[in-house]
């Protein structure tokens, strides 16, 4: 049997996968533990969401209209026939093979938590962290760079208006204080999804008031805070008591594979970006 080299990283195919080995698989986890000890610091509750959500109710939250362009969905087989055994063919089934999609692969963490809150009333304003397998369909995949599947460490807000703009700005804070302990270079910049029409109300409204600024290492996003104003809370119906009003989310958003490809090109090794890490985790 072939041992596993310790730092090896099983090339992302075009498909947009990649196994990690076991120096990959200790940072990604020395970085998470990190990024979740920060939320639960600031009083973040631990949350595991479903790795599957229903496609309907990701149509009810505007989805499939603003992400068609991210969207993966998954179909069981459609057991129809006595066969003895079902195959690909040229390594896909057709479509006339599957059952219905009705259930998609998320490509972000924070929307299993909405849709677990939805129809609530929270005594209080609450915030949650969550560790989420995601999914996004992509023009090409790069390495860890890039990938159809990947983990993401979120940290959300729900409450007041002011509570989920405090929140992003404490861990804006965060994020650039961990970067600056390490010298790792990053710029925020506000970012609007290509998928919007450029002259349409809804990149109007994030050029005047930007809903997402993102944290960049050279051309690599691998960290975001996001504002979604009191839309999931509206859509979710989930409310705050004492209010009577839809709550106002936010969320910190941590790409992990991506830190991986960052960190270790930045500081030449497993080794060096460990070490780095475990540095900057001790004196934050």
């Amino acid at each position: 049997m072939t041992p596993l080299t310790a730092s090896r990283i099983s090339p992302a195919a075009t498909g947009g996968v990649a196994a990690l080995g076991p120096d990959a698989t200790a940072l990604l986890r020395l970085l998470d533990q990190g990024f979740e000890s920060w939320g639960t610091q600031a009083g973040a509750l631990p949350m595991i969401t479903p790795p599957l959500l229903p496609v309907a109710r990701l149509a009810e939250l505007d989805y499939y209209q603003n992400f068609p362009h991210q969207a993966v969905v998954a179909a069981p087989l459609r057991l129809v026939d006595a066969k003895d055994s079902y195959a690909p063919s040229d390594g896909v089934f057709a479509p006339n093979e599957l059952e219905p999609a009705r259930l998609a692969l998320p490509s972000a963490a924070c929307y299993g938590v909405y849709l677990h809150l939805a129809d609530q009333e929270l005594a209080a304003p609450q915030r949650i962290t969550v560790l989420g397998r995601c999914f996004r369909r992509e023009e090409h995949y790069e390495d860890l760079r890039r990938l159809l599947g990947f983990h993401m460490r979120e940290i959300v807000a729900i409450g007041t208006q002011e509570y989920a703009e405090e929140h992003l700005r404490h861990f804006t804070a965060r994020i650039e204080a961990f970067a600056d302990r390490m010298g790792l270079p990053l710029r925020r910049e506000a970012a609007t999804d290509p998928f919007y029409d450029r002259g349409g109300p809804r990149a109007l409204l994030q050029q005047i008031s930007p809903v997402k600024h993102e944290f960049l290492h050279e051309d690599l996003a691998i960290a975001s805070v996001n504002t979604h104003r009191n839309f999931f809370g509206e859509r979710c119906a989930i409310t705050l008591a004492g209010t009577g009003q839809p709550v106002f989310t936010s969320c910190v958003a941590f790409g992990l594979e991506r830190w991986l490809a960052v960190l270790t090109r930045h500081f030449g090794g497993w080794a060096q970006a460990t070490d780095a890490v475990e540095r900057a985790l001790e004196s934050c």
